[in-house]
């Protein structure tokens, strides 16, 4: 499997001989997640079931950033603290994320809950000439790691002064970054050099150094997160180990909206809550891995509409395959359904493994959807066809994170049921009240699609947006 990393702009196989470490930036928990947010861990957790559908094992961590000034303003201005504001949105993000499918990860690192391992982390930095202390904090000197921005591929010289670094006439350098800053309020630790609290990026760099190691498989985030937040890690963290950082850094493009990056001043930001009742949590996973994942992509309510329609056919062909019934099929729809999933089975593979082409995977997984309702269309779906496209079908659908709604074994009984009145119903002409059982019916949340020789029934998600 080949990624594209941002370190050496090149695609890079990816290491699968043991175990692959992989360390997400999280979010910094003072509001609630957006859909920039969904897209980047949606990617990343798409790419950890393929890996694992593979047989490879994964170890994935992600962190929640919960001491930052962001959340200390957010508990000023609604008279609280910080902890509590801290604890509401981590609650906020297992719902909505859970909700959108996402497997947990294998440790959700808070920053506040290794303080120790900064500290200790900076007192090496210190020891080795790297940092320094100030009268407002302890910073590491960027002119002493020669390799600053081999990431973001600034030049030192080119970074001005006040130029999204901040400026501090007590640092030796302008572009000089906080490990630890002292502070007179809360939230506030003991350390060798005052009361304070870790700058952000020393926060990432600890928490990854201790649970993967020095040089894990792949680092991950959004584009944003590039300059500063990644070179700084790179730099603290292989001045402190004398070894290279992580072996891939992988980098998700941004959602925009009408092309407009999403900020709160401009008041464009679309949670995800507010996507998750609107849309639903198919059509976004859907939509988040409609394009590939180095580039931006568009938050687009057409596109959005767009791929509703894909999901009715994806949960359409969900429930021909497994409720197709007996009989005998032909042996040019057996060879032309094995020739299909054979293909797309490749094909999404392929994709995958070729700098986790999501968009190419997506269709290779359609062509199965569509050709399965084509026969069943034809009234030629029979249980001996499906048995061939089913698997695979599941498979992707899972490696995609795609869940279809099910119903209770007691609901099933109860659709079938109405569906045989209801058909005695039709057979005795009896049109009328064979409506008021598909409404009766239909209030189930079921739809019903009638063939020449049986009715079929799917359980439809609920989607917002068809009702708005």
């Amino acid at each position: 499997m080949k990624i594209f990393d941002t370190l050496s702009v090149a695609e890079k196989e990816l290491d699968t001989s043991n175990k692959v470490r992989i360390y997400l930036c999280g979010v910094t928990v003072y509001d609630d997640s957006h859909i920039g947010h969904a897209r980047t861990i949606i990617v990343f957790d798409t790419l950890r079931r393929f890996l694992e559908s593979q047989g490879i094992k994964v170890e994935f961590i992600q962190n929640f950033t919960d001491v930052d000034d962001k959340i200390i303003n957010r508990a000023r201005v609604e008279n609280t603290s910080a902890d509590k504001i801290s604890s509401k949105y981590i609650a906020s993000y297992f719902e909505e994320f859970d909700n959108l499918n996402v497997i947990h990860a294998d440790r959700y690192p808070k920053a506040t809950e290794h303080i120790e391992d900064m500290i200790n982390l900076i007192k090496v930095l210190i020891e080795k000439n790297f940092a320094y202390v100030s009268t407002n904090g302890v910073y590491f000197s960027v002119s002493r790691f020669q390799k600053y921005g081999k990431l973001s591929k600034k030049k030192i010289h080119e970074l001005v002064s006040g130029a999204r670094v901040e400026i501090d006439e007590t640092k030796k350098d302008p572009l000089d970054f906080a490990l630890w800053k002292f502070a007179n309020d809360e939230p506030r630790w003991e350390s060798p050099w005052g009361l304070g609290r870790p700058g952000w990026h020393i926060e990432c760099s600890a928490m990854s150094l201790k649970y993967l190691g020095p040089n894990f498989e792949i680092h991950g985030g959004g584009r944003d997160l590039i300059f500063p937040h990644h070179e700084n890690e790179i730099a603290q963290s292989e001045s402190y180990s004398g070894e290279n950082f992580a072996k891939i850094w992988m980098h998700i493009g941004m959602v925009t909206i009408n092309g407009e990056k999403m900020s709160k001043s401009l008041g464009n930001t679309k949670s995800v809550d507010f996507v998750l009742k609107k849309w639903g949590s198919n059509v976004i996973r859907l939509f988040c891995l409609s394009g590939h994942y180095s580039k931006p992509i568009d938050y687009s309510e057409d596109l959005l509409r767009e791929t509703i329609t894909k999901w009715r056919q994806v949960e359409n062909c969900y429930y021909e395959l497994v409720l197709s019934g007996d009989g005998s099929a032909s042996i040019e729809d057996v060879k032309f359904m094995e020739d299909i999933v054979e293909e797309a089975r490749k094909e999404f593979t392929e994709a995958l493994n070729s700098d986790f082409n999501t968009p190419f995977a997506v269709n290779a997984f359609f062509k199965i959807v569509k050709a399965a309702n084509q026969i069943a269309s034809s009234e030629r779906l029979v249980s001996s066809i499906s048995n061939i496209a089913l698997p695979v079908f599941n498979q992707i659908l899972d490696i995609l994170g795609l869940k279809i709604s099910q119903v209770t074994l007691e609901v099933k009984t109860k659709i079938n049921e109405l569906i045989n009145r209801r058909n005695l119903l039709r057979n005795q002409k009896n049109f009328q009240g064979a409506d008021i059982i598909r409404k009766e019916i239909s209030d189930l949340g079921i739809v019903l699609i009638d063939h020449r020789k049986k009715t079929l029934w799917i359980k439809q998600e609920k989607i917002g947006a068809e009702n708005s």
